[in-house]
């Protein structure tokens, strides 16, 4: 699209360099709406500098460090978010103001809106929804969402939820998370890479890629592979990512007799993360809740769309958005190991089967959820009444 000046405030703690579909987002979208009149407020991190210096607009950094001493410790954010903003918004003329989230951006962005006569456009990402159910930290969340000018919801699970803590369903408009279409595509080498692992032509490779954490279902892949093998699919499992429950995969992997065949590759170099889902046969990412934690979209699976690879999700939270169940891929109980495994099975012994899946996950990747796409619809984006 042909980038149009809008001047916009964005409010986001999590930005580039930093990991994660959070901080890609304000960074994919708000260039392609304008350039250095648009203002990014976000936290001070290591190698900030490479970022800021080619970003089209303009970043100013914050320490957003809690404090001890303060009570709530994250007061210092709120108040940051708020003074920064605030001083921007005397300054200059913005048309709105994005808080990518709920808290601590939205609240103070919220604040700042309210002085300034500026409306104020709220994410949700849906995690977020499901995790914090009461106390203090949700009724702020809840008022923020609720006094905003407009909420965008990542999914149709995370709309649901807006409406069920009492958000206008006026105010809530969907729009999926994007793509890097130049970036993740199918058509890279990807022998090395599967050489790198052990791969032989005659075996299959399950990719997962995410953080290291119970409901992403990685486990489940694991305990997965053996039942495979039985059913003659010899397949090998590379996980891409880092967390806290790496030690607990690994003892899974050794008690399920397949430590051989799993491969933990940590953090990969950002030009070999779309080689690796080239490399896939199928990307399986089987999400189930964990006590409140659900998965509100996914942006891994509409990656692998894009390389041309079909993916297994769970059917908690609102993956349903992310993969369209027997069109871009397959959805099953993420807490059901027989059906995880069908559905691997399924994938990996059907090759029209996975052909016609992976065909689809990337017309739709290309089609229809482009960060050129999202950051249309976020043009589109009217919080009038």
């Amino acid at each position: 699209m042909q980038r149009t000046d809008h001047n916009h405030l964005v409010l986001t703690e999590l930005f580039l360099p930093t990991k994660g579909g959070t901080a890609v987002w304000a960074a994919e979208v708000f260039p392609r709406l304008g350039g250095k009149g648009t203002h990014i407020v976000t936290a001070s991190v290591p190698g900030q500098e490479a970022v800021d210096a080619v970003h089209p607009n303009s970043v100013h950094r914050l320490n957003l460090r809690r404090v001890w001493w303060l009570k709530p410790e994250s007061l210092g954010m709120y108040a940051r978010f708020f003074f920064k903003s605030l001083g921007l918004s005397l300054r200059h003329d913005f048309e709105s103001i994005h808080a990518i989230r709920s808290l601590p951006e939205g609240l103070s962005g919220w604040a700042v809106a309210r002085l300034r006569g500026i409306p104020i456009v709220i994410y949700a990402h849906g995690e977020e929804l499901t995790s914090w159910v009461e106390g203090g930290k949700y009724q702020a969340m809840r008022f923020a969402l609720r006094h905003a000018d407009c909420v965008v919801a990542n999914s149709d699970f995370t709309r649901e939820q807006l409406l069920g803590m009492g958000v206008d369903s006026r105010k809530v408009i969907i729009i999926n998370p994007g793509v890097d279409i130049d970036r993740f595509h199918p058509g890279y080498r990807t022998e090395d890479l599967r050489r790198s692992i052990g791969v032989d032509e005659n075996q299959k490779l399950i990719l997962s890629v995410g953080r290291l954490m119970r409901r992403k279902g990685f486990d489940r892949v694991i305990a997965a592979l053996p039942r495979l093998s039985e059913q003659g699919t010899d397949a090998r499992y590379a996980i891409i990512g880092i967390g806290d429950e790496e030690d607990y995969l690994r003892r899974t992997a050794q008690e399920n007799g397949v430590a051989d065949r799993v491969h933990f590759l940590g953090h990969v170099e950002p030009d070999d993360l779309p080689r690796w889902y080239c490399a896939a046969d199928v990307f399986a990412m089987p999400n189930r809740e964990v006590g409140r934690d659900t998965e509100g979209f996914g942006m891994v699976y509409v990656e692998a769309g894009a390389c041309g690879t079909p993916s297994i999700a769970g059917n908690a939270g609102g993956t349903g958005s992310a993969v369209l169940d027997g069109m871009t891929g397959l959805r099953v109980n993420g807490d059901d190991l027989e059906a995880i495994t069908e559905a691997l099975h399924r994938i990996l012994s059907d090759g029209a089967l996975a052909a016609r899946l992976a065909e689809a996950a990337f017309k739709r990747a290309r089609d229809e959820l482009s960060w050129e796409q999202v950051a249309r619809k976020t043009e589109q984006i009217s919080c009038d009444e």
